[in-house]
């Protein structure tokens, strides 16, 4: 028998070719993020290895715990949530500096360190794009980095108020001072609010830092920083003003000012939601300037990335 002869003809769905399954628009987005993970771990090592150092340090200082309790004790009830909130502050402050330093030196490498290695020409034979690549890469300061500094800052913060209540427990003082005058639920939200105001803030920054990187063809940091530095000292010398040098520590240290209501009794320290203005913050020109200047920074970067070929 001819089986030829006795096959059945193909029916219309068969003699159409498969189409590839379509690739999800968040897909590159979410493993280029990953990616930035595993090839970076110093984004998460660096606050741990700090905040483990701080922890071991506060965890010798409770040796004198019982004396410096019965010293806040003594003051007056209106100071003593400041006092008790000093190593939190502390704590928290070290590791979000920690987070901001990682955080720079990842912008100056994220988009010369693939040029330099000549791995970009690996990754621009995937299909991603090159603002998908730079969206990436900046997700990490504005979005991945401080939800990592506040994990780690709020994990640090609740071990030292157990440590210290089991030593206050040992001593034979009791906890209440501890857990009635240290607003723990109002320190974690101003900290959240606190890292979002700064991480909006000082997304011009974060866009300045990864358009320099795709920019320079050697030592990014001397790139990023001269120019802003070269601008500031022609204009004082030139004209005798500093308007630049102003702006320049308005975008730096502005964020405070703009969405927070200190007065002089608190010495830095924001514990209370009282302190915090967020309309003002939000009603703030140079927030939304800022924005929009960092939206055009992340565009050029990803211009640059385009056109700009392997050192």
């Amino acid at each position: 028998m001819n089986t030829e002869a006795n096959a059945l003809p193909p029916t219309p769905l068969e003699t159409q070719p498969i189409a590839p399954a379509a690739l999800s628009a968040t897909r590159p987005m979410y493993w280029s993020v990953r990616r930035e993970l595993w090839e970076n771990r110093s984004l998460y090592v660096a606050p741990l290895v700090v905040a483990a150092v701080f922890f071991f340090g506060f965890s010798i200082s409770t040796i004198t715990l019982p004396r410096r309790m019965r010293a806040v004790l003594a003051l007056d009830p209106a100071q003593q949530p400041m006092a008790l909130a000093m190593p939190y502050s502390m704590a928290a402050t070290l590791i979000i500096f920690t987070g901001y330093i990682v955080g720079v030196f990842y912008c100056l490498d994220a988009l010369y360190g693939e040029r330099r290695d000549r791995s970009i020409l690996f990754w621009k034979s995937l299909p991603v794009s090159d603002l998908t690549t730079v969206l990436s890469k900046a997700s990490i300061p504005l979005v991945v980095l401080p939800v990592l500094v506040f994990t780690i800052a709020l994990a640090t913060q609740l071990a030292m108020r157990l440590l210290s209540t089991m030593v206050l427990l040992a001593s034979g003082l009791g906890i209440a001072a501890l857990w009635t005058r240290l607003p723990l639920v109002q320190m974690t939200l101003v900290l959240l609010y606190g890292l979002t105001v700064h991480v909006l803030w000082h997304a011009p920054l974060w866009g300045w830092l990864l358009l320099v990187s795709s920019w320079a063809r050697r030592t990014p940091f001397l790139w990023a920083v001269l120019p802003p530095l070269a601008l500031g000292v022609f204009e004082r010398i030139a004209f005798q003003t500093s308007y630049f040098g102003s702006l320049m520590k308005y975008r730096v240290v502005g964020a405070m000012a703009e969405a927070f209501a200190l007065e002089p009794g608190d010495k830095g320290l924001i514990i209370r939601l009282t302190q915090l203005d967020p309309l003002g913050f939000l009603s703030s020109p140079g927030l939304w300037i800022g924005l929009v200047a960092a939206a055009a920074f992340l565009a050029a970067a990803a211009r640059l990335r385009r056109y700009r070929e392997p050192i």
